[in-house]
């Protein structure tokens, strides 16, 4: 599906929470400002991403809602097609773009975040499954980029959460300021 699946780095083995909560305050402020919508679709990092947008003052005008979506029934009960999942297995570029675009169909929003991964230990209910491989996606009008991380071992599910949060609020911040 993907001729090209964006590989990215995060900032080493430990994230700054507190910079990471700056972060998003400044993604947040900017979506307020320039009046643009999102939505996310999250399994591994189960929210956090909505969270840290909701942490901001305002909030509210541009998140238009979210779903934790862990299990591949919740995924697909919210529109990831499951011929998706099933030929290209859970853990893809391919899944993450659905979950994007499903949840910014849903929602009417102008940005889409979908995530999926594992993280420190395989997913036995899936055979994809790879600790530390992540895959997201941010779907907008003018299509849906797709993402691969390696995240390094972390200390515990929060900092793994956050490492990707840090990830993907680069992403996010890139496509609002117009950075590359």
């Amino acid at each position: 599906m993907f001729a090209v699946v964006k590989e990215v780095l995060g900032a080493g083995n430990a994230v700054n929470e507190t910079a990471v909560s700056r972060k998003y305050e400044k993604l947040t402020l900017g979506l307020i400002e320039r009046g643009i919508s999102i939505t996310t679709m999250e399994s591994c990092t189960s929210g956090q991403i909505a969270s840290l947008i909701s942490d901001t003052e305002g909030s509210s005008a541009i998140l238009k809602g979210a779903f934790i979506t862990y299990s591949n029934e919740a995924k697909i009960r919210q529109g990831v097609r499951a011929e998706i999942i099933d030929t290209y297995g859970v853990y893809s570029a391919e899944t993450a773009a659905a979950m994007a675009e499903a949840c910014r169909a849903a929602y009417g929003a102008d940005i889409g975040t979908g995530i999926t991964g594992s993280f420190g230990n395989a997913d036995p209910n899936n055979a994809d499954s790879i600790p530390g491989e992540v895959y997201f996606a941010i779907a907008t009008a003018q299509g849906t980029e797709a993402f691969h991380c390696t995240v390094p071992a972390q200390t515990s599910r929060r900092a793994y959460k956050l490492y990707m949060a840090d990830v993907i609020g680069d992403c996010l911040l890139s496509r609002i300021t117009g950075a590359n």
